[in-house]
């Protein structure tokens, strides 16, 4: 399967809004999705196919040297095709160029986007009880962090390379 990671525009933004409501219950709107395209903290990105279509995205919060993964979303037939490696690798490399740490939630039942943190190195270190909603679940809270320096991007390509 062919895509390209591209920054997003607002073109991207009802389709990404379509996958939204395909993957959470608690889906982000066309407007707040618009709103981050003016947010200099934030950086959203999108895997696009030949034909320009999102077949996935991931969003990223910086707050000096800190990082929050808001969403990695993939249409569904477009999974276990490396998309949500491709994006995942991008904010990781970033991270560990700049970052201290990156942080996550995700519902303690999604095993595959656990799987798929563990092998970018991100480590459970807590849990927010009944935090998502329609049906009410913990979440987990992962993190991975980076070395002082950043030398840490050889790590991020073999997880990659792992998947």
């Amino acid at each position: 399967m062919y895509y390209e990671i591209v920054p997003m525009s607002r073109e991207h933004i009802p389709q990404i809004a379509q996958l939204e409501k395909l993957c959470f219950s608690a889906p982000w709107s066309e407007a707040m999705l618009e709103e981050e395209l003016f947010n200099p903290q934030a950086s959203f990105l999108v895997a696009e196919d030949e034909e320009g279509r999102v077949v996935g995205y991931a969003g990223l919060h910086v707050v000096l040297d800190e990082g929050y993964i808001d969403n990695v979303a993939v249409e569904p037939d477009a999974r276990k095709h490396g998309v949500a490696s491709a994006l995942l690798d991008v904010f990781c490399r970033y991270g560990a160029a700049n970052l201290a740490f990156l942080t996550l939630e995700v519902r303690a039942s999604n095993a595959a986007a656990i799987a798929l943190y563990d092998k970018f190195g991100f480590q459970e270190v807590g849990r927010r009880k009944s935090y998502y909603q329609h049906p009410t679940e913990d979440a987990i809270l992962m993190t991975r962090e980076f070395k002082k320096h950043g030398n840490d991007a050889a790590d991020c390509r073999t997880a990659e390379a792992g998947l």
